[in-house]
């Protein structure tokens, strides 16, 4: 079977600027036909702007939110101290920040989208693959930080009206007043995402300093309720550094890796705006690592005087927050919470799914429509299961995602790196019958790489909540390192079955 069809869609010529960024040449056809639209071309090179304080301020924004604080916090729920919780999270970021900057090249490079990207390693059309998967993910994550808005509307709204509020019936296990405040905040979410991404860039401008103001109020409440700061630093790991920890270090490191695996394979969608490589390269190592491991700092410390303080540890900012009889403090503690849950849940959560689903069928669907079918999607997918606990949240929900979003990691790092050394053809991303045509639009190598890499990622995982027991128990001894798993798996086997057919992909 040829592995290339014919197209009537002339190549469009592209260009190589002196400091290395490629774009369409001045006076050619833009691509055109089938699968490509406004949203997916690429972004000329005049208007790839971003600078490395705009990348910095893209992850001070993303990663100060209530999600970040209890992926912290709830490794204290779980039995480490602080200074095991802050060094399982620095490192995960350390390491998933390897594979965000070698997949966010292609981006000021080509000024190409993620789901565009992955069309040189899986196809044309093969590339809905990784992109619906990356979608669902984001749905999966839209859901959950719709309902920690949600959550936080509830307790507000409780502390101020009161009982008949917050003691309201109950169906499905929740009062019917958490469901209406759900639906509240996921209103608005909405009619800001009508109102456009201009809308959306406006109020990240101030929002993340006014999160992180917050966090350090809520330290320091936290360490006037414990007697100072002393008891936050006191309180012991109940694993010790023995056996105990180490067993439960491997699959937190994967959980806290699978948190932002979904932004280390879409992050060209915001690096196809940066005006060099050094800005995106820079600007991400000086946001992501330090500032997620500031806030884990303090999240644990809050979360430990709140053991100190209660007798258990409280990871939930929200019904933290819930405790205080201050109606102000508590006011001011909950508006922070749904300022950070909207500014990172439509940067960080409709951003990828909206281009992803716009691949699916270019013609048919606008970034808009696909955020819009991102919003329906987080609902249908349940996130107060996903929510209800740490230990569901961190090492099934985060676990299940890093080894997924790791396979497809490796496969595109495989191809873009060590195949195709960098060099892509811009008009062949966006046309039937060019090189990234394979076999009827798809490159069988990328999906059984990823399928492969995949189970042996997950396939022995626990997946309780959502389902019980393992799916292939002879490959639970693999499932604490799905991310590894998954990542190295797909990219070796990508490189020996690309090789082994004799197809080694051409420079462009």
């Amino acid at each position: 079977m040829t592995e290339t069809a014919p197209t009537a869609i002339p190549p469009s010529a592209q260009v190589t600027l002196a400091d290395g960024r490629v774009e369409i040449a001045p006076g050619a056809p833009a691509p055109s036909g089938p699968y490509a639209n406004e949203d997916l071309l690429p972004v000329p090179a005049a208007k790839r702007t971003w600078t490395t304080y705009n990348f910095s301020a893209l992850w001070v924004g993303m990663a100060h939110n209530t999600a970040s604080w209890t992926l912290a916090s709830g490794l204290i729920a779980v039995g480490m101290d602080w200074k095991q919780a802050v060094f399982t999270i620095a490192l995960a970021n350390l390491i998933v920040l390897v594979p965000m900057l070698l997949t966010g090249h292609a981006g000021p490079k080509y000024g190409i989208p993620f789901p565009v990207f992955a069309r040189a390693s899986f196809g044309v059309r093969g590339a809905n693959l990784p992109a619906v998967v990356r979608a669902l993910v984001a749905c999966g994550w839209f859901g959950i930080q719709t309902w920690i808005g949600g959550e936080a509307i509830f307790f507000l709204a409780g502390k101020l009206i009161g009982d008949r509020w917050s003691g309201a019936a109950h169906i499905g296990g929740y009062a019917w007043t958490m469901w209406l405040s759900f639906a509240i905040f996921w209103a608005l979410q909405v009619a800001i995402i009508l109102r456009g991404m201009e809308t959306i860039r406006r109020f990240e401008n101030w929002a993340a300093p006014f999160v992180l103001v917050g966090a350090f109020v809520m330290l320091w409440w936290m360490s006037d309720q414990a007697g100072g700061v002393g008891p936050l630093f006191d309180q012991p790991s109940k694993l010790g550094w023995g056996g105990d920890f180490w067993k439960l270090f491997w699959p937190s490191l994967m959980g806290m890796i699978g948190f932002w695996s979904t932004l280390s394979l879409n992050i060209p969608d915001f690096t196809r705006y940066g005006r060099s490589q050094r800005a995106q390269t820079l600007g991400q190592a000086f946001g992501l690592p330090t500032t997620m491991t500031l806030f884990a700092f303090l999240s644990v410390l809050v979360t430990s005087g709140s053991q100190a303080v209660y007798g258990e540890p409280v990871w939930d900012p929200v019904q933290l927050a819930a405790r205080t009889d201050n109606v102000v403090g508590l006011i001011y503690a909950l508006v922070t919470v749904l300022v950070a849950t909207l500014s990172v849940n439509i940067a960080a959560n409709l951003v990828s799914p909206a281009f992803d689903f716009s691949n699916v069928a270019p013609r048919k669907v606008s970034f808009r429509t696909g955020a819009l079918i991102t919003a329906v999607l987080a609902v249908l997918i349940f996130p107060w299961r996903l929510y209800s606990d740490p230990q569901g949240y961190i090492f099934t929900w985060l676990g299940l995602v890093g080894g997924l979003l790791g396979t497809v990691a490796g496969i595109l790092v495989a191809d873009y790196w060590f195949l195709r050394r960098t060099r892509l053809d811009l008009a062949d991303l966006y046309r039937a019958g060019g090189r990234y045509w394979y076999a009827g639009g798809w490159n069988w190598r990328a999906v059984a790489a990823f399928v492969v890499g995949g189970v042996l990622a997950v396939g022995g995982a626990d997946f309780h909540p959502l389902i019980d027991g393992r799916p292939i128990p002879a490959l639970s001894p693999l499932a604490d390192y799905g991310w590894a798993v998954g990542l190295g798996t797909s990219l070796v086997l990508y490189v020996v079955l690309t090789w082994a057919s004799g197809r080694r992909p051409a420079a462009a």
